[in-house]
């Protein structure tokens, strides 16, 4: 077996224990729902291939074979003043014998000479990463056609050392040197990921000669090698916030040895490269309308404005959206409950998991899921589940559970002094999955974060709507905006201008791979932007407060109200809306 591997039914435990199940392992693995989408990228690769036929040295003249190739280049490409570093030259003679003085030449931005190959060469590939707290997703680009030619994502292997980013960072400051270890695992899942996407094209890992990459703050410092504690606290000062080119080597990236990396400029201590790749993916600054991005994570990136002004922030969602701090949640994978629907007469549930098409009140529904079972509730379907629990009336607009709907639906339990809904009874072995009053607090908490942000920057701005709504990241692509809403997530708009911009972050890094002009506009607009700090900001613990309702304690969400029947408000009978405490800033910081 690999080091530090033992098989559990081996194994005694003599004391306190870190387990880490690797995905080999794993039965129900997680999804990784970081697909390319489909973006009109004006392609202008960094990286060219240039065929030049070389004149053969003699006797009667002593130029060097550089010198022969630069000529060539020159002539045949109008190529000048390039530069050529040692590892292109170790190879060069070889190659150009090799291929009988006829070679194909790698120009990094017309500028430098980074590869050479005998004989014609037509393709040369590029690799953009999106290096996300939970998961890593990289898709390998053909740099002269653009097209995506495989993609691969991976769990990010540091959810050992912590859930959370700041567990992370945590785990640094309490063991010196801890950084080394979060910053070599993360580099073993990234050429883990490259070999992927290699083996997929049937490509060598050789002809990969750039790569891109956006992450938020902490991971951007841990792929670079940075010490992340100074984001632990405030004021969240980041090591460097303009954008880096780097050799392949210094990141111990395994694809050819010449090959450059560029990282995407991050905006503030807790506003990273990611939202610098959704910046670039949605340009809301080439527009007048009053755009909205909101990267849906453990700490939410929050992004509004338009050609005029544009102003961002972070806030502590917390990991409740993912799965996490919900008494059945769990991550995405085959048998989690993704979709939820509740008769609002009979308040009767059916769902529909992850790996079957068929809804649990469909013929046919226990057999698709025999082999995965019903195992919890992901994220997408903690927020379907909570708003049709609301619009059906089992929770109050204050987030208490009816426990009067006992005597309707043997669903509605008790539980203590509060109640709650089960959505599946116990099968199998398997416990009831049921949605308890703290998980319902919970949601109420992060959700009210988010809204909280995203009305702050609105009065920053002095505006009271905004036009448009994209929700990026791979929770965002999967939730439904109306349910969203709903709950009150986000702010009233025109359910069909709210959609799903996708892995925008990763897009980002596919435009910065295939247009090298994009580089430039990217480090100049994230210089535009402006950052404000939720933690310093008095009016966010007000908006926090009023958020906490459902959809929201004072907003009349006109707009929603034209599409959906939301239920009348009834007086609480215990908890009241202005209980929520402001999620901590230390313990759900970033994401």
């Amino acid at each position: 077996m690999e080091a530090g591997r033992r098989l559990s039914c081996s194994t005694q435990i003599l004391g306190d224990v870190v387990i880490d199940v690797p995905s080999s392992s794993q039965v129900h693995k997680q999804v990784v729902r970081k697909e390319a989408e489909a973006h009109d990228v004006a392609l202008d690769p960094v990286v060219r291939l240039h065929f030049v036929e070389v004149q053969e040295p003699n006797m009667h003249d002593p130029s060097g074979d550089l010198r022969r190739l630069e000529d060539a280049l020159e002539f045949e490409w109008r190529l000048t003043d390039l530069g050529c570093d040692v590892l292109v030259l170790q190879q060069l003679q070889s190659a150009l014998r090799r291929g009988q003085w006829k070679v194909t030449v790698a120009v990094h931005a017309g500028r430098q000479i980074v590869a050479v190959w005998p004989g014609f060469r037509e393709h040369v590939y590029g690799l953009a990463v999106d290096v996300g707290s939970t998961t890593i997703a990289a898709h390998l680009c053909h740099l002269a056609t653009g097209e995506v030619v495989a993609s691969a994502g991976v769990m990010n292997p540091q959810i050992r050392f912590g859930e959370d980013l700041m567990s992370r960072v945590s785990y640094v400051m309490m063991n010196p040197g801890g950084e080394k270890e979060l910053t070599v695992a993360v580099r073993a899942a990234l050429n883990d990921l490259v070999l992927s996407v290699a083996q997929q094209t049937g490509i060598a890992q050789q002809d990969i000669l750039e790569a891109t990459f956006v992450g938020n703050p902490i991971m951007h410092h841990l792929l670079l090698g940075i010490n992340p504690v100074e984001l632990g606290g405030a004021p969240f000062a980041l090591a460097t916030d303009g954008a880096i080119t780097l050799w392949a080597v210094e990141i111990d990236l395994a694809i050819h040895r010449n090959a450059r990396i560029y990282v995407l400029p991050c905006i503030a201590g807790h506003v990273g490269a990611d939202t610098a790749g959704v910046l670039l993916a949605e340009r809301p600054d080439l527009s007048d309308k009053m755009s909205l991005l909101v990267d849906v994570g453990t700490n939410a990136e929050i992004v509004l404005g338009n050609n005029q002004r544009l102003l961002a922030c972070s806030s502590p969602t917390g990991p409740a959206f993912e799965g996490a701090q919900i008494s059945c949640g769990q991550r995405a994978a085959p048998g989690a409950i993704e979709r939820v629907r509740i008769d609002p007469q009979s308040l009767e549930p059916r769902f529909k998991v992850i790996g079957s098409d068929l809804w649990s009140d469909d013929p046919g529904f226990a057999a698709a899921t025999a082999g995965s079972g019903v195992t919890g509730v992901c994220g997408s379907g903690i927020i379907e589940v909570m708003a049709e629990m609301y619009l059906s009336g089992i929770i109050r607009h204050d987030g208490t559970i009816d426990g009067d709907l006992a005597q309707r639906n043997p669903r509605i339990q008790s539980d203590g002094r509060t109640f709650s809904y089960q959505l599946i009874g116990a099968v199998g072995g398997r416990p009831a999955l049921k949605i308890m009053q703290n998980d319902v607090r919970a949601i109420q908490l992060g959700k009210a974060a988010l809204y909280a942000g995203v009305r702050l920057l609105m009065e920053k701005l002095g505006v009271d709507k905004v036009d448009r709504i994209r929700l990026a990241g791979a929770f965002g692509s999967h939730i439904d905006v109306k349910y969203a809403m709903v709950l009150g997530m986000i702010p009233d708009c025109a359910l069909d201008q709210v959609s799903s911009a996708g892995n925008a972050a990763g897009t980002g890094a596919r435009i910065a791979l295939l247009d090298q002009s994009s580089r430039a506009e990217i480090e100049t607009l994230v210089r535009r932007v402006e950052k404000i700090e939720t933690a310093v900001e008095p009016r966010f613990q007000e908006f926090f407060v009023e958020a906490m309702a459902i959809p929201h304690l004072t907003e009349p969400f006109t707009r929603l109200r034209e599409v959906v029947a939301l239920p009348q408000r009834l007086p609480a009978k215990s908890e009241g809306v202005g209980r929520g405490r402001r999620p901590s800033h230390r313990a759900a910081r970033p994401a």
